[in-house]
């Protein structure tokens, strides 16, 4: 009878083998639960998902299993990652994503729609719309409708229809804040106001304004890492903003990071911005470029006038592998240093009590690139949570 027994498990085990870089070991993954069963009725190995007991994840156990059919050794400290330390990270790591998308449920249902030829296009609350639309030096520019309970902010008719005429007309608005103080931090650079990032744009707002107005923000971030020690380890290139910005000064960043303005490609700004922040040249930077897909978040931030507004925002995520003797340099005064983190000082980041945080948006691009590169088990609780949170933003 143990000989058919065998020799069904010989014919429904087909092993997958992934070779794992980083620790050079060989995972046996089978095809079907049928396969997992017989994996634990042979071989004593069974699923972490449908396992009882944690301890294989918490002990280092130094025991294997082998196939007497197939030869394969699988090791149970290989095979089992160290749950306690996976869930610690991924509780970590939901704070971080919290953190940055934490729109109050309350403030939600209170929000008010900015329309502009029947496409939403942003999301402000009342008294910040009130106070645009009481804030032309001339003639109306933005107002409110109301039909039935529903209120939308909209664009008068006054304004005009070309992208040209409602640029000037909304500029002369934030221009009107900025000179009474609402608006801090101008940068003279425009963001493009749409209902998707491919879509052609209504008019153009300047970068300081977006946030009263409520619309998607778009930007380009960066993560800079370099294999050391022979190709055993990936460190990751952190830039420390300049204690003199605007928002976020003397935080810790990523290499380069920046927003996505109008008239320049997603490649063209990550090759300007690579260059601007931290003298990469355009050469090397195409050479170790990869897309790295996008997070989003939606959050409500606090102005020095007590004002709420509401910062959406869609990070375009990409890969730069540097070389090993490569080290970045300051360029544009908006960066005070550069040092790089190994995989445990990204993690050790994410802590709430942790020293030196990061700038928020920027703990979603770093929590998204160990996703990918498999720094945390999928069987762990919350796993998934942060997976879908990341992405908790309009992605369009």
């Amino acid at each position: 009878m143990w000989k058919m027994k065998l020799s069904l498990f010989n014919m429904c085990l087909i092993p997958v083998f992934i070779i794992c870089q980083q620790r050079r070991s060989v995972y046996a993954l089978g095809l079907s639960s049928e396969v997992t069963r017989l994996k634990s009725k042979f071989l004593g190995v069974s699923s972490p998902r449908f396992h009882s007991n944690d301890s294989l994840y918490s002990k280092n156990i130094g025991m294997s299993a082998t196939s007497n059919s197939q030869g394969y050794e699988i090791n149970r400290r290989d095979l089992f990652r160290d749950m306690e330390t996976d869930r610690k990270r991924v509780q970590d790591m939901l704070y971080r994503v919290r953190e940055c998308n934490n729109v109050p449920t309350r403030m939600k249902g209170t929000l008010i729609d900015f329309v502009v030829d029947g496409r939403k296009v942003g999301k402000v609350t009342r008294p910040v719309a009130d106070l645009i639309c009481n804030s032309s030096s001339s003639s109306r520019v933005f107002q409110i409708d109301k039909t039935g309970d529903t209120s939308i902010l909209t664009l008068a008719q006054s304004v005009g229809e070309t992208v040209q005429q409602r640029t000037d007309s909304v500029m002369s608005v934030m221009k009107n804040l900025k000179e009474k103080g609402v608006i801090n931090g101008w940068r003279d650079e425009l963001y493009p106001l749409s209902d998707g990032f491919y879509n052609e744009p209504l008019f153009f707002v300047e970068r300081a304004a977006a946030p009263f107005l409520g619309m998607i923000q778009y930007g380009v971030h960066i993560n800079g890492l370099v294999t050391t020690d022979n190709g055993r380890e990936e460190k990751m290139w952190i830039a420390r903003r300049s204690s003199k910005k605007s928002l976020y000064p003397g935080m810790t960043d990523q290499l380069v990071a920046g927003g996505q303005p109008a008239g320049l490609s997603l490649l063209e700004n990550v090759l300007k911005e690579c260059e601007e922040e931290a003298g990469i040249p355009n050469e090397m930077a195409m050479k170790g470029l990869k897309a790295a897909g996008a997070v989003s978040y939606e959050t409500v931030l606090r102005t020095s006038h007590d004002l709420d507004v509401v910062t959406r925002a869609v990070l375009f995520n990409f890969d730069l592998y540097l070389p090993p003797d490569f080290k970045p340099t300051i360029v544009d005064g908006e960066v005070e240093e550069f040092f790089q983190w190994s995989i445990d000082e990204q993690f050790a980041a994410f802590s709430k009590d942790f020293s030196d945080p990061m700038k928020p948006n920027c703990y979603l691009c770093v929590i998204d690139y160990l996703l990918r590169k498999g720094e945390v088990s999928p069987d762990t609780p919350g796993y998934l949570d942060v997976l879908r949170e990341l992405r908790n933003g309009d992605c369009c």
